[in-house]
């Protein structure tokens, strides 16, 4: 499977598992310039902006430590733009779902509040 397949076929799985659990969808790759959003998911009183990591066997690391400083930067400033863009004015949290996909099967490990921003003002 290649890279654009696997990343795709990583956001399905993880979309299904999010939404089986009460989450609702408000967008899904959302673009701001380069920086993208994989899903922003919505449930009860709170905006989920959730990046999604998916690898196949053999693992050196989890997915979700793909997701480091640099990477969490670029999320919260594509968010800043969505926030701004969508008018959204609930609490906005960032979780990240690691999806492994061996064949067939699939393990998803959901960490809600992966990392807490540090936001700048303008």
């Amino acid at each position: 499977m290649k890279k654009g397949e696997t990343g795709r076929r990583g956001e399905e799985i993880a979309l299904a598992w999010l939404s089986d659990r009460g989450f609702r969808l408000l967008d899904r790759n959302w673009r701001s310039g380069h920086k993208e959003l994989d899903l922003v998911m919505e449930r009860a009183d709170r905006v989920h902006v959730v990046e999604v990591k998916t690898l196949t066997p053999p693992l050196q690391i989890r997915p979700s430590e793909k997701v480091d400083a640099a990477k969490q930067a670029r999320m919260v400033s594509a968010a800043r733009h969505y926030i701004a863009a969508q008018h959204v004015e609930k609490e906005v949290q960032f979780d990240v779902v690691s999806v492994v996909l061996d064949g067939a099967r699939s393990e998803v490990e959901y960490i809600p509040e992966a990392f807490f921003p540090i936001w700048k003002r303008n």
